[in-house]
């Protein structure tokens, strides 16, 4: 089993979620350059947003992940003093490369959305699948077929 994260400007990796998500984050923390005390998440190619926190400890990267999908690495900002928790993709340029799922991170953090057209909410909020059709996958299908 492997997945794809994607960070960086344009990086991707193929990696092994068959270990602890401990290991998991670890690795993915060093290969994003992301500082130790930072909370990340994976958000999936159809918005679901499947956090790597503490509270999975126990868990492995399997039982969370889909086999062969595609994620973009994601760090959460907890808010302080009330402010809502915000969503950051460690992937440069994401409005670019995806911009239905730079749409959704913008959701998570509670941000106005950038374009005119209304849209269905299609992926997760704090865990909780939201019904409805997936989002289309085509445009990022299209971005990785041309990075690998």
């Amino acid at each position: 089993m492997f997945i794809t994260v994607m960070f960086g400007a344009g990086c991707w990796e193929l990696v092994n979620p068959c270990c602890s998500l401990v290991t998991l984050t670890a690795h993915l923390r060093q290969r994003g350059q992301v500082p130790p005390d930072a909370t990340i998440a994976l958000l999936a190619e159809d918005g679901h947003l499947v956090s790597l926190g503490k509270d999975q400890v126990s868990s492995t990267g399997s039982s969370l992940l889909q086999e062969r999908g595609t994620y973009i690495l994601v760090k959460i900002i907890n808010g302080e003093g009330g402010a809502p928790t915000r969503y950051e993709s460690l992937l440069e340029n994401l409005d670019e490369r995806c911009p239905k799922l730079a749409e959704e991170l913008r959701w998570l953090s509670g941000l106005p959305s950038t374009g005119n057209s209304q849209r269905r909410r299609t992926g997760t909020r704090h865990g909780h699948k939201e019904q409805g059709p997936l989002s289309n996958t085509q445009r990022l299908d299209s971005l990785l077929s041309r990075t690998r």
